[in-house]
């Protein structure tokens, strides 16, 4: 019996704003909050030069539906932000859930093509649950950032 199990899923969204303004506004995780249906708050707790870029350090707080209750959890999360090319982040969550990610911004003819591949780890239980919830979750997260830069 497996103790713990792994999917990957990719999700794209295309925003009519240039690679770098979208790139920027999704890597300011203040800016969660007002796109991630779950996200409550978020608190930089460090910040880092890397070679090529940063790496930053959060206190996230979420609050997560599950049936008719709303369960509040907090987590640490870390994002790398290269100076150029694609995005990383990992959230690690209790009960030894992670979900990492990896984020591209391409340039289309509108603005951006944003694509987002999740990987996510959890113990087998709650691995559909916790897979459902963040898809849900960054899809919804990914069609905010669109409608941040529609024209209006």
């Amino acid at each position: 019996m497996r103790c713990s199990g792994r999917a990957v899923r990719t999700l794209v969204q295309d925003v009519a704003a240039p690679p770098g303004q979208v790139r920027d506004f999704y890597v300011d995780l203040s800016n969660l909050p007002q796109t991630h249906p779950l996200v409550v708050s978020v608190k930089c707790t460090a910040r880092r030069e890397v070679a090529a870029g940063h790496q930053a350090d959060y206190r996230v707080r979420d609050r997560i539906p599950l049936g008719p209750l709303t369960l509040p959890v907090v987590y640490a999360a870390r994002i790398t932000v290269a100076t150029t090319g694609a995005v990383t982040a990992e959230a690690r969550q209790f009960p030894g859930v992670r979900l990492n990610s990896r984020v591209t911004f391409d340039p289309i003819e509108d603005g951006t093509r944003v694509a987002e591949q999740l990987t996510i780890r959890a113990p087998a239980p709650l691995l559909g649950f916790t897979v459902g919830q963040a898809v849900k979750a960054h899809i919804a997260m990914l069609a905010a950032v669109a409608r941040k830069f529609e024209t209006r």
